[in-house]
């Protein structure tokens, strides 16, 4: 005996999440049925809506509802500074956890050959049109700390050096409050080998 055709489509559908396998869409499919439908039925309606209305910012990438995102259609933002990150989520983080001012580039993804990801499907033409503007003077690339988000930061660089724009990288290390004999090796010799002058 098996699950009814809705039923089984709805948990292949919940599986395309990240980190939902089949028993955890089984019984997230499971409790919106028995226990929330009024929340399933909210859930797929603000599903619907934000596939059909959310795009990406025409300057930055970034999701957004309008043609520019609220970063980059904001007076008060530092225009000299561009951040590129790998996420919207990654936005997000640099705005929660920093003072920063400046604006972003969303990449959507890192660089990955086996995957068919190259600066095409980065948007880099995009960047490039961005660093033409002549408005950026530093490029942060704050890429994540993996061996393809460091390629992805090699590619950046180059192309800020290419165009005359300095390149920085967010420093990776140990993190605060954490204590060196449990920090792994390969995050200490980050750390160790991008270490600057205390003043």
């Amino acid at each position: 005996m098996s699950y009814s055709p809705l039923l089984v489509r709805l948990i292949d559908a919940l599986c395309c999440m990240p980190g939902v396998g089949r028993k955890s869409a089984q019984r997230i499919a499971f409790h919106l049925l028995e226990r929330d439908r009024e929340g399933a039925r909210v859930l797929g309606d603000a599903l619907g809506q934000a596939a059909q209305g959310i795009g990406h910012c025409k300057r930055c990438r970034m999701f957004t509802e309008a043609e520019f995102c609220s970063f980059c259609a904001a007076d008060g933002r530092d225009r000299a500074l561009l951040c590129v990150v790998e996420s919207p989520a990654d936005v997000m983080a640099v705005e929660d956890a920093t003072g920063y001012r400046g604006l972003y580039f969303v990449l959507m993804g890192h660089l990955s050959p086996l995957d068919g990801i190259g600066p095409d499907e980065l948007g880099a033409d995009q960047l490039e049109a961005l660093l033409n503007e002549n408005e950026t003077k530093e490029l942060i690339i704050a890429t994540n700390p993996t061996v393809e988000g460091d390629a992805t930061a090699h590619y950046l660089a180059g192309l800020a050096a290419r165009h005359g724009v300095q390149a920085s990288r967010i420093a990776h290390g140990v993190p605060l409050g954490g204590e060196l004999e449990y920090v792994d090796g390969g995050t200490l010799s980050h750390a160790f080998f991008g270490r600057r002058v205390v003043d």
